[in-house]
């Protein structure tokens, strides 16, 4: 009798082991932002499930304080009642039927079953789970200044380890891992990825070079800038004196329109300054997310962008923004510019001028925009040379043939990925 009466001591102590395993497992696993949706809705076991990851640190010391000690209360059962059967032999079968119950019993299946439904385990769980860790914390808390005591003997800091990750960080590797798995598709993450990034960009990443503006010369007439206005596909326009880095207004179209009605569609007595708005300029290390809020604030929507000398660098709009987030907004006025064209043999013939993230979106690539916004940037960085027309280099996986050039200026290239065995870093 009383050999049965400890096999049931045993299995209710595995049966503990194994509660413990999987509460382990669970809030481990347990997701914070579904707690605090729960926890916001009235569900009182989620508060206790937040309570208790709070504090990890606790939280595991007590399962693991609480695991130890029911394995090996139940381990030294086992080998009294197999060394009364067996003898000194007793010993071995003791260990090897212990194992199998633990592993089996106790770690693997509740694990198995923890990681299925994470949440639900952890709230089923956590209101035993605050009393164990309530009972444990007097010598948890030992434990844990023992530890750091030794830890710090051997000149290690147990607070070296927290915060490697950021929060965008956690969130952005959380849309990948979800984006692999299938349940986010391509877009979706560009749009996340592209939200995330605005606190990592400038307005310089984003904006349109001078190159690219479209503005009108304040020493024209007045009948040309209104009909180069009018046909401009931009609502917004800047007009310069003297020289085109000199802006002294932006234009709008529908102040235009105001004016033409006034004068019945006589366009000689409109006077182009007074009807251009004060420029508003920023510099070009503004953070994205920053001039975003700025935009919002100022209920604005173009800015022009300088250097740290003041001068004009190019410009920024609200829809550029938007565009890092959603991709790229066409309307009915917008050009069409062929600036990506992918070729039937895999590559891609690109003009010079288009960025290298939008590249990245287009393509589904990871070409490297830290050291340069355009791909024809990327290019004259990384071989450090303005190339020729018909020069090619390889690098990131990627060989770079220039087509074009105009000046100092590489205006198309061909762009091919490489299988992995033909990559190369030396030009070809």
């Amino acid at each position: 009798m009383t050999i049965w009466l400890i096999a049931l001591s045993i299995l209710l102590l595995v049966a503990i082991s194994a509660f413990f395993s999987g509460s382990e497992t669970a809030l481990t696993a347990t997701s914070k932002a579904r707690m605090m949706l729960l926890e916001k809705s009235g569900d009182r076991r989620a508060r206790i499930v937040s309570r208790l990851i709070a504090d990890r640190e606790s939280l595991i010391g007590a399962i693991l304080l609480g695991n130890n000690v029911v394995n090996i209360l139940a381990s030294a059962l086992a080998t009294s009642v197999f060394l009364s059967l067996f003898g000194q032999a007793g010993v071995a079968y003791a260990t090897i039927v212990m194992t199998l119950l633990v592993l089996v019993f106790g770690e693997i299946l509740p694990k198995t079953l923890a990681i299925g439904s994470p949440d639900r385990v952890s709230r089923a769980a956590a209101p035993v789970l605050s009393v164990v860790v309530a009972v444990f914390s007097p010598i948890v808390s030992t434990v844990q200044i023992l530890i750091r005591g030794i830890l710090h003997l051997v000149g290690w800091n147990a607070s070296d380890g927290k915060a490697i990750l950021t929060a965008t960080d956690e969130i952005r590797g959380q849309v990948d891992l979800l984006h692999a798995e299938g349940s986010v598709v391509k877009d979706e993450r560009d749009r996340l990825g592209g939200l995330l990034d605005l606190g990592e960009l400038d307005v310089s990443d984003v904006m349109v070079h001078r190159t690219n503006m479209h503005t009108v010369n304040a020493a024209e007439s007045s009948d040309k800038i209104v009909d180069d206005i009018l046909a401009s596909p931009y609502t917004r326009v800047p007009i310069w004196e003297g020289e085109p880095e000199n802006i002294i207004g932006v234009i709008h179209s529908k102040d235009l329109l105001r004016i033409l009605k006034g004068t019945g569609g006589d366009t000689s007595d409109i006077d182009v300054r007074a009807v251009a708005k004060r420029p508003w300029f920023v510099p070009d290390t503004t953070a994205l997310n920053d001039q975003l809020n700025a935009f919002l604030k100022r209920k604005a929507h173009f800015a022009l962008v300088v250097d740290e000398y003041g001068e004009v660098q190019g410009l920024i709009t609200l829809e550029d923004i938007i565009e890092e987030i959603v991709g790229e907004i066409a309307d009915e006025h917008d050009l069409e510019i062929q600036g990506v064209r992918p070729q039937p043999d895999g590559s891609v013939n690109a003009d010079g001028s288009v960025p290298i993230r939008d590249l990245n979106r287009v393509m589904d690539w990871d070409l490297p925009d830290e050291a340069a916004t355009t791909i024809a940037g990327l290019v004259i960085h990384e071989a450090r040379i303005i190339p020729e027309p018909g020069q090619a280099f390889t690098f990131h996986g990627f060989r770079f043939q220039v087509l074009r050039r105009s000046r100092n200026r590489l205006t198309a290239l061909r762009i091919t990925p490489l299988k992995r065995e033909d990559r190369s870093p030396a030009p070809a």
